[in-house]
């Protein structure tokens, strides 16, 4: 009977030495949960340094974990230690070589890595890590060379789990405790690897993971120390290999995962009630994944990397009880949920990518209104990968309200052209009318086309594009635009009548025209709230600076001088400074949200012309379009050193920096919330 329970299970992949899933962490008093929770669900966070799969997971105190090697998007190995936490990660230290497919667990205040596969061959290594240095030392060795294994760690003893030799596959389970051998203590039904292991009090919990008969096993087993048995606790839903594992209270959870084929990746969560042994699917994850590292983090779990529909993924993410998520999921679409503790970029932090943003390509699109083309940059290396034609004279490239989709604005072709950020690559257009510029109600339901030569703002619905409200404005030239915090009205710039209109968002209708004080003069281009949604600031090119305008009582109340040209506005990810470029001079000033003043100014070397663009994910990177001379800017938010200069198409303009943390886009090149 034994070998029957796991005659269900294993892998196709030719890499059959190289991927595993050795993800568990032990539990706490902490974590427990008073009453069942009805489902997790999934939070992006943050992102990591590259993008990562495979990697062994050891959860440390504080809600972080340490990520021991792996794989990364070009599928070599890796020898980085990363600390973790839901926001941020960092590499802290290196593995004496670089290796995949690992098991780990932490012991005290040490993590240890166990075995793995290289380009070539399989390691026997016990590798400690001290999280507080990142220094690695090999410490002891497993009774065989193995990757492919999955690890738990009960009371100060790791228990590692299958695996592979490099020419056959394992049913063990070793246990190692620090100082002394490691040994077999339990044999398992079957051979196996990429099993999801948890420890669940005083028993180890596996599920699923592959067997040499070639398909992935649907087994839930058990093991207990105590008595050295592996006992049958039931079966998942579907068969599952290379999930993730961990637990929470008396709950082991299987994340995410895949079948047998390699095509196969789920979104699935399911739950393992250890007391009464029922199973059950208990939510899914935003995007379907396998190969991603998983650790308990007091009341939630941590998820990092991964492999995705679009390849290996950077994201950090949180799964946490759908009681503790309701108002978060529900926030999109009410009307007071922007100013989260005085701040209505609270969700716009560094590395918080939601939805999903968690599986776009990190790119820059470039659209080249004098070329009608579109360059595309990865931003890890400063190089145009991709060019392509669109319709005519392309303005801004605009993240949609759901983030699944890009959409090049071409005003005279007069059509959107979508792209897809997971691939990169451009949809069929889609005709609407006079394009310069696009936004989107902030409840989702329509995009705002701001048709600027036909004196329009035109309500569409966010999705088909059909027309619903043609807005007329009173003004010449309407350009840009920012939401109130409470998102009940926005305000729009009028570039060729030096005014700028109030616009009631619910009932789609002109309720004020403010004459800035310089008049038909002036030249007002981007908006952008502060972070207390107390004051708009609007760049005014002719001016040289910012005007300030209360947006309730729809009136300026200041000027600051930036420089010539003043033209593109971005907060930076911790909402304290404001980039403002300045077209005319060849520079960007940096100003203090909390002092409304200039802090310094950053000049390009040998001038240029700095006009749209947007920060970074991890908001290290001011990306700027250079408009007069065909080329894009990179520039560090740090101290304002040029990073790089790309040359691209003729007159780049509005450029999308993608992905960018928040939960939904209000449009332009990345207004999010």
């Amino acid at each position: 009977m034994a070998g029957v329970w796991l005659l269900r299970g294993s892998r196709d992949n030719p890499r059959a030495a190289t991927t595993s899933t050795r993800r568990t962490s032990p539990v706490s008093a902490r974590t427990t949960l008073h009453r069942a929770p009805t489902r997790l669900v999934e939070h992006g966070t943050g992102s990591l340094p590259a993008p990562l799969q495979d990697p062994s997971v050891a959860p440390l105190s504080g809600g972080r974990a340490l990520l021991l090697g792996g794989l990364t998007a070009a599928d070599q190995s890796t020898d980085q230690i990363i600390v973790a936490s839901v926001r941020e990660a960092r590499v802290i230290g290196h593995l004496p070589s670089a290796r995949h497919d690992t098991a780990a667990v932490a012991i005290g205040p040490f993590a240890y890595a166990f075995g793995g596969g290289t380009a070539s061959s399989q390691l026997d290594d016990i590798v400690r890590v001290n999280p507080a240095s990142g220094a690695a030392a090999l410490v002891a060795h497993l009774p065989a060379a193995s990757s492919d294994s999955t690890a738990a760690a009960i009371g100060g003893t790791a228990y590692i789990v299958g695996g592979y030799t490099g020419t056959r596959w394992l049913d063990t389970i070793v246990a190692w405790r620090p100082g002394t051998a490691a040994h077999v203590v339990a044999h398992l039904p079957a051979t196996l690897r990429y099993a999801a292991v948890a420890a669940v009090g005083n028993r180890l919990v596996i599920a699923g993971g592959s067997l040499e008969n070639g398909t992935a096993s649907d087994a839930v087993l058990e093991y207990v120390p105590a008595t050295r048995r592996v006992l049958r606790l039931g079966t998942l839903p579907a068969p599952t290999t290379h999930a993730a594992a961990a637990a929470l209270g008396h709950f082991a959870y299987v994340i995410g995962g895949r079948g047998a084929a390699l095509g196969s990746r789920s979104a699935r969560i399911v739950a393992i009630d250890v007391r009464t042994r029922r199973i059950k699917p208990f939510g899914s994850l935003r995007t379907a994944r396998s190969d991603l590292g998983a650790a308990t983090a007091g009341n939630r779990i941590l998820l990092a990397g991964g492999a995705g529909s679009a390849g290996t993924v950077a994201t950090l993410s949180e799964l946490v009880t759908a009681a503790t998520r309701v108002t978060a999921a529900a926030a999109p679409r009410t009307r007071t949920h922007t100013l989260v503790a005085g701040n209505v970029y609270a969700h716009d932090a560094a590395g918080r990518l939601t939805g999903a943003a968690l599986q776009a390509l990190p790119r820059i699109y470039v659209p080249n209104s004098r070329s009608d083309t579109v360059d595309v940059i990865d931003p890890r290396t400063f190089k145009v990968v991709d060019h392509f034609a669109v319709g005519g004279l392309p303005q801004h490239v605009v993240p949609a309200w759901d983030l699944r989709t890009l959409y090049v604005t071409n005003d005279t072709g007069n059509s959107l052209t979508p792209i897809d950020p997971r691939t990169g690559k451009r949809g069929a257009d889609i005709p609407v009318d006079d394009p310069y510029n696009m936004y989107f109600t902030p409840d989702g339901r329509y995009a705002i086309v701001v048709a600027e030569r036909l004196h329009r703002l035109d309500f569409r619905d966010a999705h088909s594009f059909r027309l619903h409200h043609s807005l007329a404005v009173p003004c010449t030239g309407v350009d840009h635009i920012d939401f109130s915090a409470d998102e009940r009205y926005l305000l729009a710039s009028c570039e060729f009548s030096g005014q700028v209109i109030k616009v009631d968002v619910a009932r789609e209708r002109v309720v004020g025209v403010l004459t800035l004080p310089d008049g038909a003069s002036g030249m007002p281009q981007d908006v952008k709230l502060s972070p207390n949604g107390k004051t708009f600031y609007v760049a005014d090119m002719m001016a040289g600076g910012l005007w300030k305008i209360d947006g309730r009582r729809f009136r300026v109340t200041g000027f600051l001088r930036t420089g010539t040209g003043a033209h593109g506005l971005y907060p930076s990810r911790d909402a304290k400074l404001l980039y403002a470029t300045n077209r005319g001079e060849g520079s960007i000033s940096v100003i203090s949200f909390r002092t409304g003043r200039v802090v310094t100014k950053w000049h390009l070397p040998g001038g240029g012309s700095p006009d749209m663009g947007g920060v970074s994910a991890d908001g290290r990177v001011l990306w700027l379009t250079g408009r007069y001379n065909g080329v894009v800017y990179a520039i560090s938010t740090v101290n304002g050193r040029l990073l790089a200069t790309i040359p691209v198409g003729n007159g780049p303009h509005g450029l999308a920096v993608w992905p960018q943390p928040g939960r939904y886009s209000l449009g332009h090149t990345g207004i999010l919330r």
